[in-house]
């Protein structure tokens, strides 16, 4: 039964989740509840979708090949999980549902599947899954726009100039560094007045706000699992077929074949085309749980949830003396809860080492897989390429945020109290005291931890 329609109350938790009462240790000895102020990276399992993903597992079995019982449960499962995405992004009827491992797996799924005198139009602020996999062949990088106005008059622009020749624009739904969400139906309209086609990186926007392809006229959606709370390897592009349909598979190998001779092949159609060897079934069914966990909470709670929680986290940035914020543009225009910011004097990586040690809160800092857009804050705003990230969702509470303003305030005024040391590409206690979980013995032994490129 749907969720009764209310407003939510910034003071409580929306939906709960796994790991939405952990405690962490601290560097001084002291043990606190973990706030996760992280999930615009990886998002925590809902608590219904891990039930949901533990009810399965006893009858896991091969998906579309086995004979029994297990392998028919896991088959009809994997089945409606299709099916119950497809509602979800709005998709029309003869749409492929193709699962991949993630966003960027996605996308790299509709690059290899463009026709090959196809231009792509993007803007070079997007995430590194939204630019690097189309530089395999024509693509043209417009500006980070100053306005959303001045996005679809350069987009405009753009297309006018390659004269009706054949053109996917891809573009973000909300921003992975400011949370700022793009004017994707105004963008579609642009590009098929010029007979271009869209794609939508919806990473960043599926957990926070309703998508409807078929009504913003967006040919092509992707986004991951671990994005909307169903952190099981699994993603999704959702799409009109007939690019997909004669593409080359993205993998070669059984499921995706009619019949297969000694020297030949006959590849298949349809989802199956681009989902060679064994499924994420399990990654499959936690997005069809998650995604309509969401959908009986009530997209209309969500938001009012989160607005509520970025406002407060804001007004409270803005009062911290040394404190500034990122956007792309004025504040005002929606956004979901994404917040970058730097600190007068204190280098991100410290403040997120100190904020994660002394606090026991989780942040991310670095540049986002979004180098060139991080470039432009720099010299814009005469500062440094790198910064902490906040991110809320529907398990962060208003006392979250207070516990994050509170202790972005201690630092900036009195700095870390413990030393730290850089350590593989990373900013660490020194020494670090805190206990790790077992694990079955896999944390055992000493972890050499390698630094992300994103981080730098």
């Amino acid at each position: 039964m749907p969720a009764p329609q209310m407003h939510a109350h910034a003071d409580e938790r929306l939906l709960a989740l796994v790991g939405g009462d952990l405690d962490v240790p601290l560097v001084g000895g002291e043990w606190v509840r973990y706030a996760n102020f992280d999930v615009a990276a990886s998002a925590p399992a809902l608590r219904q979708v891990a039930d949901i993903v533990a009810e399965l597992l006893p009858y896991y079995g091969s998906v579309h090949r086995g004979a029994g019982f297990a392998s028919l449960v896991s088959t009809e499962a994997y089945t409606r999980a299709r099916e119950i995405t497809r509602e979800f992004v709005g998709a029309r009827e003869d749409d492929l549902v193709v699962f991949t491992r993630n966003t960027t797996d996605a996308l790299n799924l509709l690059a290899a599947a463009l026709p090959a005198d196809t231009t792509v139009l993007t803007f070079v602020g997007e995430h590194h899954a939204n630019l690097l996999p189309w530089r395999r062949g024509d693509v043209r990088h417009l500006p980070v726009p100053a306005s959303p106005a001045d996005a679809l008059e350069a987009l405009e622009a753009e297309l006018r100039a390659l004269g009706g020749r054949n053109a996917l624009v891809s573009v973000t739904g909300a921003s992975n560094v400011t949370g700022e969400v793009w004017p994707i139906e105004e963008i579609a309209r642009v590009a098929h007045r010029h007979g271009a086609r869209v794609a939508l990186d919806a990473a960043q926007l599926a957990a926070h706000r309703p998508i409807d392809i078929a009504a913003w006229e967006v040919d092509y959606v992707a986004f991951s699992g671990h994005k909307v709370y169903a952190p099981y390897g699994a993603g999704v592009l959702v799409g009109r077929a007939d690019w997909l349909d004669v593409a080359r598979p993205y993998l070669a190998g059984g499921g995706a074949v009619r019949a297969v001779t000694a020297d030949g092949v006959e590849w298949t159609t349809g989802s199956a085309r681009h989902e060679a060897g064994t499924p994420a079934a399990l990654g499959a069914v936690a997005i069809a749980a998650a995604v309509g966990a969401l959908g009986e909470t009530g997209w209309e709670r969500i938001q009012t949830h989160e607005q509520e929680l970025l406002e407060r986290l804001l007004t409270g940035l803005d009062a911290i003396a040394g404190v500034r914020t990122h956007e792309l543009w004025e504040r005002g225009h929606d956004r979901v809860g994404v917040v970058s910011f730097n600190v007068a004097d204190v280098d991100p990586a410290l403040l997120a080492a100190a904020l994660s040690a002394e606090h026991g809160i989780g942040v991310r800092d670095g540049s986002f897989c979004a180098h060139p857009l991080m470039e432009h804050f720099a010299a814009r705003d005469d500062g440094c390429r790198h910064a902490v990230r906040a991110s809320i969702g529907v398990g962060t509470s208003a006392e979250d945020v207070d516990r994050l303003l509170s202790a972005v305030e201690q630092i900036a005024r009195h700095g870390a109290r413990w030393s730290y040391t850089e350590r593989s590409g990373y900013v660490v206690p020194d020494p670090d005291p805190r206990p790790r979980p077992s694990l079955g013995g896999l944390l055992s032994g000493p972890v050499a931890v390698q630094a992300s490129a994103c981080r730098g």
